[in-house]
């Protein structure tokens, strides 16, 4: 067999495994609205790590970190940072979280929003944000496929036919079991995707330098100011990197899918469990790193950042291997894209055509136009990844700039009793604009401040000016449950 040959059939086999365990996730349960999207609220910590993980470690944190640190340096390390901090943010946030959403019966970020503040449009607005930010995010998903399969397979396989494929099995198993057959392909792809990190971040500096301390000496030597801020870019400096890590942490868990994982788990105890653990999984990206930089002296020049990493490996391991590499990272695609497609779907026919379109709609007829959307979102995302060219790190902060908008309604109608409807409804829609305007006439960043953050802030300072000018008139039900909970205590 040909080195193509041999990486191929290891790829379609492991994406074959992951798609079978997908399918058998909830064959025995019955999938109505609750089993389908919050998975009957029965997951323990482990199967709560591993969507969780499946959802924070996507193609971003395989193809993305090591594109960024091969074409732009020293900003990439804003990872590291802005994980670490995300999971401190998810540990006094979710927990509070799930005890609305149990009390509540809550399914997904617009359920929050509506039963907090008591407004469908400020609901319906939360769901239309939430669908625009999934785009560049999905999209990131089904790119890094096309790309991972296409190098992986000597390019035997194009990327529109990996694409296509791959769209086809996450929607058939998101289809048939929903977060349940997300989280168990994730079982499947965390073990591959840890060992396949490990093995890149130790195996491609050896092979070239002898070593990871003498690949970083030779880069200090021949590239110095690689390493440090702004890097390659010539405005990415300290300013852009703090803004960055502050978006993204505040916004890590503001993604809609990011609420129906929390509210998959069993008690509010899992959540904190979580995030304690989850900082050891980051351990992996700086493997991916260790790559991206090799990747600089070894291909240096090439056009797509993106491609570094598999290209490197490519010239490095055996076929077998970059096939289970190739397979790793496809599964580490398919993962996320499922679940945000789910997500979309679910918040398109709960969230928005239910309540403006259609009140008298049941359970089971919501159940059945989210799976119709399922199907009818995974085609328009794979449109889109066909003929989209932005990188992939570009693509995430695009979706972060758009979906963090919605922090100050979280944090503030959990911790704070004069928030309003009106408040958070118009800081949101200054935040959205904002940030819109900024990224559309490239003005990213802002005086070395990243425009996300810019309107996060203008976000923020209309909402409590907002809410100081309008007060509720009556208690919220997030607030009339922690006055019952002190009580009992």
């Amino acid at each position: 067999m040909t080195p193509g040959a041999i990486a191929l059939a290891t790829i379609l086999a492991i994406v074959a495994i992951g798609a079978a365990v997908g399918f058998l996730a909830g064959a025995r349960r019955k999938m109505d609205l609750e089993q389908w999207t919050v998975g009957g609220r029965g997951f323990g910590a482990a199967l709560v790590f591993l969507l969780m993980a499946g959802e924070v470690y996507t193609t971003f944190a395989f193809l993305g970190a090591s594109g960024w640190a091969y074409s732009r340096g020293g900003p990439t390390l804003y990872v590291l940072a802005y994980l670490t901090l995300a999971y401190v943010v998810s540990f006094f946030i979710l927990p509070q979280l799930w005890e609305v959403g149990r009390q509540h019966r809550l399914q997904t970020q617009s359920d929050f929003f509506n039963m907090r503040y008591g407004n469908r449009y400020l609901a319906g607005f939360v769901c239309v944000v939430g669908l625009l930010s999934f785009i560049p995010y999905v999209q990131l998903q089904l790119t890094g496929i096309g790309i991972i399969v296409s190098i992986a397979s000597f390019d035997s396989i194009g990327r529109v036919p990996a694409m296509s494929l791959a769209v086809v099995l996450l929607v058939a198993f998101v289809f048939a079991n929903g977060v349940r057959a997300v989280a168990w392909v994730s079982v499947v792809k965390d073990f591959l995707m840890v060992i396949a990190a490990v093995a890149i971040g130790i195996g491609v500096p050896f092979a070239h330098f002898g070593g990871i301390a003498p690949m970083f000496a030779a880069l200090a030597h021949a590239r110095p100011e690689h390493l440090t801020m702004p890097g390659a870019t010539p405005n990415l400096g300290h300013g852009w990197y703090v803004s960055t890590v502050m978006l993204t942490s505040l916004g890590a868990y503001m993604w809609p899918h990011a609420f129906g994982a929390t509210f998959t788990a069993k008690d509010a105890d899992t959540l904190r469990r979580n995030a304690i653990v989850m900082p050891l999984y980051t351990l992996t990206l700086a493997f991916i790193f260790f790559a991206g930089f090799a990747a600089v002296l070894i291909v240096p020049g090439l056009k797509n950042g993106d491609l570094a990493l598999l290209t490197v490996v490519r010239g490095t391991f055996p076929p077998w291997f970059l096939g289970v590499i190739g397979g790793a990272g496809a599964l580490t695609a398919m993962v996320p894209a499922a679940i945000f497609i789910l997500t979309g779907a679910t918040l398109f026919a709960k969230n928005l055509y239910r309540p403006l379109f259609a009140p008298s709609m049941t359970d089971q007829q919501v159940a059945r136009l989210a799976r119709g959307m399922v199907i009818l979102l995974g085609a328009i995302s794979l449109g889109l990844a066909i003929y989209g060219s932005s990188t992939l790190v570009s693509l995430l902060l695009t979706g972060y700039a758009g979906v963090t908008q919605c922090f100050p309604g979280v944090v503030l109608g959990l911790y704070w009793k004069r928030v309003t409807a009106r408040g958070i409804f118009a800081g949101m829609t200054v935040g959205v604009l904002a940030a819109a305007w900024l990224m559309l006439t490239h003005r990213d960043p802002v005086f070395g401040v990243n425009a996300g953050f810019v309107a996060l802030c203008l976000n923020f300072a209309v909402a409590v000016a907002g809410s100081l000018a309008y007060p509720a008139q009556q208690t919220s039900p997030v607030d009339r449950a922690r006055t019952s909970q002190l009580a009992r205590r």
